[in-house]
């Protein structure tokens, strides 16, 4: 029996990247996982279920309210609970580098709407499902360049993930009389899919990032999976409210 066996977990952006390495990790340990995404996921379903494991894909716009509300509606219908939503749905890797006042404004207001409003809707509308059983587990998704910046012209984006970790602050106070644990986990630079088909991020980032670890290696999907395990498990039932970050020891939370 897996740690998350007879558990519900709503992945956003799982189809593809750490989102797919994230759908995977939790469908090994059990979990029945609903990918919540805009791109195709009929691969990482269908790897799951080869390997025994419990998947599906619901396409959604999570920066679409009604979308949001009918994803939530349709996992509780068919399985009646969610206890855990991993709210990693973001624009980075398709997004080029840019200096900041060169920022087009509509673009701005996109990465907003998806790295931002998209966890605050999710979040909106999944937790009542938990309140409902007095427990569950939140996981957004944030990164250590919220912390330090980077000079890679990605304003937008960091921006962005400074808004989740103090999105996280906030659910944690609220949502905790309910028994409801929020907690961020925040990478650093990991050569995902994603990243290694879009060079410009490696190219601009890479040799810096490196040079400020601890561990002196690139990270990969692989040394996320404990972590988030971790806040997606009972082994975490105190912990709420918190940054762990997941980096080589680049940052210090």
């Amino acid at each position: 029996m897996g740690r998350l066996a007879g558990k519900v977990a709503i992945v956003t952006g799982g189809a593809r990247g750490l989102g797919a390495a994230y759908s995977k990790a939790l469908a090994s340990e059990g979990a029945s996982v609903v990918i919540a995404d805009i791109a195709d996921a009929s691969s990482v379903v269908a790897e799951v279920r080869g390997g025994g494991g419990s998947a599906c894909d619901v396409p959604t716009e999570v920066s679409d309210e009604a979308a949001v509300a009918e994803l939530v509606q349709a996992v509780h219908s068919k399985h009646g609970r969610i206890d855990i939503l991993v709210n990693n749905a973001a624009l980075y890797a398709s997004l080029a580098p840019v200096a900041f006042q060169e920022i087009d404004s509509a673009l701005w207001d996109r990465v907003m709407a998806v790295n931002v409003r998209g966890s605050f809707l999710m979040a909106k509308h999944a937790a009542p499902r938990m309140i409902e059983r007095r427990e569950g587990k939140i996981i957004n998704i944030s990164s250590g360049t919220a912390y330090k910046g980077q000079p890679t012209r990605m304003a937008h984006y960091i921006t962005s993930k400074g808004a989740i970790i103090a999105l996280t602050r906030a659910l944690s106070r609220e949502l905790g009389e309910h028994g409801i644990c929020v907690n961020t986990l925040a990478p650093g630079l990991v050569l995902s899919d994603s990243i290694l088909e879009n060079q410009a991020h490696l190219e601009i980032a890479a040799e810096k990032v490196l040079a400020s670890r601890a561990l002196k290696r690139h990270g990969y999907p692989r040394d996320l999976l404990g972590a988030l395990l971790f806040l997606a498990s009972s082994d975490s039932d105190f912990v709420t409210g918190q940054t762990i970050a997941v980096d080589g020891g680049s940052i210090n939370t």
